[in-house]
């Protein structure tokens, strides 16, 4: 089982698309409304972490995801959970602004590191802070100086603001940067801010355009390096396409990938802090093998793309910040997503029947932090 550990609520940044929302004047959702917050979550893990380590000792292969806020503002925790723990895959979603404060012996743990980068500097910097894009190149730069040999994940937020043909091209190029892999997520239909957004624009003549762009571009890679590029979503949507596989929600939240709380309560996503009537158990008193699946409802039940897309997102099923037509438009750029992959799908077989790039190209690590559904 995959386990999302939140060590801090609290967060060294106030990005535009994320915590610089709370001083927005935002439209609150009926499924908002109705979402039960528990207000006494500590800010801080809060319990023993004698207790954590029983309860993945009854797991027989957990993975531990460090999370927060900002994970590595507690870095006494991560150092000493890593070594403690009964757990032999760790990952964490970072800003990389502390990366450098994770000694050799700790950082050769992880299997997977995911960095929160925009693209290129001046978008980075006017998303998350001045300097910070040169900041976590370095830490990058000091984490593979100091050995680090793990996946290096370059995991964008995707708004109005993003080229995102240019965004993924600069991160792919990155000779002087060592990523492995980068995922983007558009920001959207997680807040009520639609009607302060030129979204359908956006998607209409930047993004859609766009990801039909970076699927031929992908492609074009396999048949000239003889290589499988790790986009994630193209990567995981592919193989499944290549295998005729269908998929629930491709993150794994609710059903195998979970949340530790502050308090050690079990939530279905990380995203979903204090949801607490989609609590599904506590560290201390339930098996991490039997925890209650939270499926997703509504609208996306009877989907036509529901075993491609698996639903997106739970925490916005759930909450639906926007209304139903502006709903549909997320739901396009899936669509767009989808038809173009399945264009190149042919042309995928053909390089493999060739031997250019063989199946097994397309493994990867699942519900390693990334959303993969844009």
């Amino acid at each position: 089982m995959y386990f999302h550990l939140i060590l801090t609520d609290d967060c060294n940044l106030c990005c535009s698309y994320c915590r610089a929302k709370a001083f927005e004047n935002l439209e609150v959702s009926e499924g908002e409304r109705a979402v039960q917050i528990d207000e006494s979550l500590p800010n801080e893990m809060a319990y023993d972490p004698e207790i954590l380590y029983r309860f993945l000792e009854s797991d027989p292969s957990p993975t531990l995801t460090f999370y927060g806020g900002e994970p590595l503002l507690r870095t006494d925790l991560v150092e000493r959970i890593v070594r403690e723990a009964p757990v032999k895959r760790f990952m964490i979603q970072t800003n990389g602004l502390l990366l450098d404060r994770l000694p050799p012996d700790i950082l050769g743990r992880f299997v997977t590191i995911l960095v929160s980068l925009d693209g290129r500097k001046a978008l980075t910097d006017a998303n998350r802070g001045n300097g910070v894009y040169d900041r976590v190149m370095e830490n990058i730069r000091i984490i593979r100086a100091r050995g680090y040999t793990g996946e290096l994940i370059a995991r964008m937020t995707v708004t109005e603001k993003t080229d995102i043909v240019e965004a993924v091209h600069h991160l792919a190029s990155n000779a002087d940067y060592s990523f492995s892999s980068i995922h983007w997520q558009i920001d959207a239909n997680f807040a009520g801010d639609f009607s302060l957004r030129r979204f359908r624009k956006w998607a209409d003549d930047c993004y859609n355009p766009g990801i039909r762009m970076l699927v031929d571009d992908w492609v074009d890679h396999m048949e000239t390096e003889g290589s499988v590029l790790r986009w994630y979503p193209f990567l995981d949507p592919m193989e499944d396409l290549l295998y005729e596989r269908e998929s629930r929600l491709r993150c794994g939240s609710g059903y195998a990938n979970y949340t530790i709380m502050t308090d050690g309560n079990i939530g279905p996503c990380p995203v979903m802090i204090g949801m607490s009537q989609y609590y599904v158990g506590h560290i201390s008193r339930s098996h991490p093998l039997e925890l209650d699946h939270v499926i997703i409802r509504g609208e996306c039940t009877d989907c036509g793309i529901r075993t491609f897309c698996g639903g997106r997102c739970l925490y916005s099923n759930i909450t639906q910040p926007w209304g139903v037509a502006e709903r549909g438009l997320v739901c396009g750029t899936i669509e767009s997503l989808r038809h173009a992959l399945i264009a190149a799908l042919p042309r995928v077989r053909r390089l493999i029947d060739e031997g250019t790039i063989v199946p097994g190209d397309f493994a990867h690590e699942k519900f390693n932090g990334c959303e993969i559904i844009p």
